[in-house]
């Protein structure tokens, strides 16, 4: 059981204030791709849509039903994401799978701010919700890629 201060710890203030403000939560109107993800475990869900211009993200938009964690690390990636490409994204992701399941350092610029989930490492069956806003916005280029071969 996580005692009170492990608690106070994974859910600090800021944590809590990027879950409380959101960017880019408006739906686009015609998105390149849109992908919606859940998690099994809790349910959370995370529905992203995004547009491209020469794989490069120019518009992204996000419906994230999670808990304050996944919220948070939608709210990072929002703030971030638009004039990535998929590799920046999947090396984001990458980092951040590391450092909560293999006790790697926090992920890099872009998405440094993903430090504030260090606490989460101990706490694995938040994990999925955590990279779901990731996956999703993974699943959306795969989602475009195939779109453009068909």
């Amino acid at each position: 059981m996580a005692r009170d201060s492990d608690l106070i710890s994974l859910y600090s203030t800021r944590l809590l204030a990027l879950a409380a403000d959101m960017p880019l939560t408006a739906r686009l109107n015609a998105p390149t791709a849109t992908v919606k993800r859940r998690a099994p475990l809790c349910g959370s869900t995370v529905t992203v849509d995004l547009t491209l211009q020469d794989g490069v993200i120019t518009g992204y938009g996000q419906d994230v039903k999670a808990c304050a964690l996944g919220q948070a690390t939608a709210a990072i990636i929002g703030s971030q994401i638009i004039g990535l490409t998929e590799a920046q994204v999947q090396r984001g992701r990458d980092q951040l799978a590391a450092m909560l399941k293999e006790n790697g350092p926090a992920p890099e610029l872009p998405f440094g701010e993903l430090h504030l989930l260090e606490p989460a490492r101990e706490y694995k069956n938040r994990h999925a919700s955590i990279l779901l806003a990731f996956d999703a916005t993974l699943d959306a280029f795969a989602q475009a890629r195939a779109a453009q071969t068909a």
